[in-house]
């Protein structure tokens, strides 16, 4: 394992597969915050093309806190549109956690505000009402973390 990905209450089942199938192919956890807006049993998995689900490593959590409490001590980095860095200026250790909101609200503000030298966010250009999509999102960070740490055990 090289990285985390944390996505807090993610709503949309696509965006979690897409995550997914990118942390099979670069060896990183996925950890899940309920509630889902989706349901991971077996049945919905296999419709939804998710053939690739049990290369995942993925943990579910019924809270962010247990998260935290279960890995204190570990380098967190929470992604937001209002995040006081840009992904690129933050130095990523290995297997830290890059932690992302819900589709349709990001990351609750007091959690932001707590850990606010370690928000990052992505430029983009101002004044649109939309941001990148989250798994896009989550593919630009994570593989700069990775670049950070020279791709172990990718080709």
């Amino acid at each position: 394992m090289t990285m985390n990905i944390v996505l807090v209450e993610p709503e949309i089942p696509q965006n979690t597969g897409n995550i997914a199938r990118t942390c099979a192919l670069t060896e990183s956890k996925l950890h899940l915050v309920r509630p889902l807006g989706f349901s991971v049993d077996d049945k919905h998995l296999k419709r939804a093309g998710l053939d690739y689900w049990h290369l995942v490593d993925i943990s579910y959590y019924d809270s962010f806190d247990e998260v935290l409490e279960r890995y204190k001590g570990e380098s967190f980095f929470y992604a937001t549109t209002k995040g006081k860095n840009t992904y690129t200026d933050m130095v990523y250790p290995e297997n830290c956690f890059l932690v992302f909101g819900k589709e349709t609200r990001g990351l609750p503000q007091d959690l932001l505000s707590q850990h606010l030298d370690r928000t990052i966010r992505i430029p983009m250009k101002v004044g649109i009402p939309r941001s990148l999509n989250l798994s896009n999102s989550v593919n630009i960070i994570l593989y700069e973390a990775l670049r950070q740490i020279g791709y172990p055990g990718l080709e």
